[in-house]
């Protein structure tokens, strides 16, 4: 009997430890997008062709602290913003002065095509889809906007 007591207990008290584990993740998750916000408006406000990139830091701080349930999302989001990033990088061009319609000379047809692969991706369903339930994870748990 007292085994069964036992084992009941340690059934029972598992997911009130996982609970309060979590808790503490969302509370730090939460901070940190406190401690990120403004910041994170500043640059998104700017309306910048390189916000996104330009933010990328501020989103993977917010990503490590994430809780698992927004953790595909942030993925999602951070995995595309590098994509680019890195496409642009690799070609050399400076993120926040390229312009589609009128590349800079030496831009490969590669490198064009690849920019344009990760810009699409960027701009696509899955990640906008991924952005939004970030942002309205953050506002039914942190009780906030990810940014003002």
């Amino acid at each position: 009997m007292r085994t069964r007591l036992a084992g009941l207990a340690l059934v029972l008290l598992v997911p009130l430890v996982g609970a309060c584990g979590n808790q503490d993740q969302v509370g730090a998750y939460c901070d940190e997008v406190a401690a990120k916000q403004q910041e994170l408006s500043d640059i998104l406000s700017t309306g910048q062709p390189d916000v996104l990139i330009r933010a990328l830091a501020i989103f993977k701080d917010l990503q490590g602290k994430a809780p698992h349930d927004v953790s595909d999302e942030w993925q999602q989001v951070i995995r595309t913003i590098d994509a680019l990033d890195r496409a642009l990088h690799d070609a050399g061009i400076d993120p926040a002065t390229y312009d589609r319609s009128k590349p800079p000379s030496g831009l490969t047809d590669q490198e064009r095509a690849r920019i344009d692969a990760a810009a699409r991706e960027l701009g696509g369903k899955a990640t906008n889809d991924a952005f939004a339930s970030i942002k309205q994870q953050v506002k039914d748990v942190c009780h906030t906007a990810l940014y003002l």
